[in-house]
């Protein structure tokens, strides 16, 4: 059986940094190359020494990338401008057109700010995204003649993707991040019921099944109306796409029925740019945006307004959107550091934030926090609200449903909440599931069916001894005999008659034998006579029975007579193919006799 050999070099019982390494009927695939927003050593980097010494090009088929979240492209300059890599690398339109921008944001936050030394510099990303080839949804893109991949749409962010994989018979799914439920702005992520070998899936919310999210919005509506009234000042960490979007939606409509005054700034520069992408890739929204786009632009807001630096200081209650989403750095770290000490203020975390970020770190109760080597007091009031567009576990077991794959992989997920979900999974679906680390190679074995070509006339010749035997219209299975040949990579099964002519060998025959007493005073003629009528009533379909010299013959069944007046012998003879005839004529003639 062909091995399915999976390693992942980042997202292996952790989240961040996804890259996943495929090894498949002798294709390697390289699945992301994100970067850990928790380092800032080498650990941001996944371990390419996995891959293993040497030009990687020769090594790896191509690269694919999921979507444009720095967990899963961030150390793709690094990849292909510094380890050197030259391959094929694929990713939908959407994700080239904003990857880049996100990487240059983040390698000015690092740079500059952090003086990381270990990073690729502006042209670097210019000339990585040169080597990229965008694709579409469905559509099938032949890497060469044994591999091909299929990216289908994914939810989560605008122009992510899941990816079926398939080299020759085998196949595995790749999900990057998804999200099976539709939201303000985008719509649930959707595959074939193409029955993958592996379908290996993010486990970001592996235990959590969420509310409704009218309550969650609700929720958020009422804990930021009341801080605001308060005179409170609110901060809501997000990356510049996705949530963000979804959010700027939901409080400008609110803002809008609730006719508030109250400022509500989004400080990132990315934001106009984000926009007019999500202008420009208007189908893959969803359905009420894109109803909507003719008549007005639900990205242009009305209550929502450029943030400026200086508007961190200003007195009374604003609610401020900022990045990144888990307090790891940029501007929004800079007014969670002003704001903290304040316990009229609120910071509301939307999504999840990974072991390592400030985000984590407040979240977990933290009420002193280190920046930039000064102590900061926590006391502004700290909010998780779930606004995430992961799946949850309801949603990872509604796409095993969809897709019927034979097993499953568990990565981009914490290692405890892994193992509640993988048992859940084999106790539901009764189906093999693993949950590699970092490094360490998973081996799937995949049955591969095997095809065959079946000779037409051995196929009439069965299916007519079978209705001989059972009757018509009988629709049980029947024994076939014939020879197995292979021949020019292809399978065949043949009459063995044709293998000695094919294969050039002398023909060595078993027969099986049996006599039969008949009491039959008449002529021996006579007797042969009503033995050729008997064959010939019970042998059906295109067999021929011949009598030649006294003997009766029907492919290699043989029947002969002989004997005085007063006994006879019937001699029955036949070949090992023609064991089911031989035998039936056996029985019939034995019935003759009685």
């Amino acid at each position: 059986m062909p091995d399915i050999l999976v390693t992942p070099l980042g997202a292996g019982q952790d989240v961040g940094r996804s890259c996943i390494l495929l090894q498949m009927g002798g294709k390697n695939i390289m699945l992301d190359c994100g970067m850990h927003m928790g380092y800032s050593d080498e650990r941001k980097f996944p371990d390419f020494s996995y891959i293993g010494e040497g030009d990687l090009t020769d090594f790896l088929d191509c690269v694919i990338v999921t979507h444009f979240h720095l967990d899963h492209c961030g150390a793709l300059p690094y990849f292909t401008e510094m380890v050197g890599y030259s391959g094929p690398i694929y990713m939908t339109h959407p994700t080239k057109a904003i990857c880049p921008h996100l990487l240059e944001d983040m390698r000015k936050l690092s740079v500059d700010r952090k003086g990381d030394v270990n990073m690729f510099t502006s042209q670097m990303i210019k000339d990585c995204m040169k080597k990229v080839t965008a694709v579409n949804l469905h559509q099938v893109v032949q890497v060469d003649p044994e591999l091909q991949i299929k990216p289908y749409y994914a939810g989560h962010v605008l122009g992510a993707a899941m990816y079926l994989i398939q080299v020759g018979p085998l196949s595995v799914v790749y999900t990057g991040d998804y999200n099976m439920t539709p939201d303000r702005h985008l719509g649930a992520a959707w595959i074939d019921k193409c029955h993958p070998d592996l379908l290996i899936t993010e486990s970001t919310y592996a235990t959590t099944i969420r509310d409704s999210k009218r309550c969650r919005e609700r929720d958020l509506l009422k804990k930021l109306h009341d801080s605001i009234e308060r005179g409170g000042k609110v901060l809501i960490p997000v990356f510049a796409l996705g949530r963000a979007q979804e959010l700027c939606i939901l409080l400008e409509t609110y803002w809008e029925r609730m006719n508030l005054q109250v400022p509500i700034y989004f400080a990132v520069g990315l934001t106009e740019k984000a926009n007019n992408y999500y202008k420009m890739f208007i189908t893959w929204t969803n359905e009420k945006i894109r109803k909507t786009f003719v008549k007005r632009n639900m990205f242009d807001f009305k209550h929502i307004h450029a943030f400026d630096k200086s508007y961190i200081d200003n007195p009374g209650p604003m609610v401020v959107f900022a990045t990144p989403g888990m307090l790891h750095g940029g501007l929004a770290l800079q007014i969670f550091r002003k704001w903290a000490p304040d316990e009229n203020n609120m910071v509301i975390m939307p999504g999840y934030c990974v072991q390592g970020t400030v985000g984590y770190k407040i979240l977990n109760g933290a009420k002193k926090v280190e920046i930039d080597g000064t102590v900061v007091d926590v006391k502004l009031t700290v909010q998780y609200m779930s606004f995430s567009a992961h799946a949850d576990a309801k949603g990872i077991m509604q796409l095993i449903r969809y897709c019927e794959p034979k097993n499953v992989m568990l990565v981009h997920g914490e290692n405890e909440k892994m193992d509640f979900l993988r048992n859940k999974i084999i106790q539901e679906f009764g189906i093999e599931c693993v949950k590699p680390g970092n490094g360490e190679m998973a081996r799937i074995q995949v049955e591969v069916p095997l095809e065959v070509d079946i000779s037409k006339r051995l196929l009439k010749r069965t299916q007519a001894m079978g209705e001989l035997e059972e009757g018509k219209g009988t629709k049980r299975s029947f024994l076939l005999h014939g020879a197995l040949l292979l021949t020019d990579n292809k399978l065949r099964v043949i009459e063995a008659d044709r293998v000695y002519e094919e294969v050039g060998i002398p023909k060595h025959e078993v027969r099986s034998t049996a006599n039969v007493r008949l009491s039959d005073p008449r002529p021996l003629a006579n007797t042969r006579e009503s033995l050729h009528q008997l064959v010939q009533s019970r042998v059906k379909g295109e067999r021929q029975v011949v009598m030649t010299d006294g003997t009766i013959s029907v492919d290699s069944v043989l029947v002969q007579v002989d004997g005085d007046e007063d006994e006879k012998t019937v001699l029955v003879s036949w070949g090992y193919q023609d064991e089911a005839l031989g035998t039936y004529l056996l029985r019939e003639i034995e019935l003759m006799g009685k």
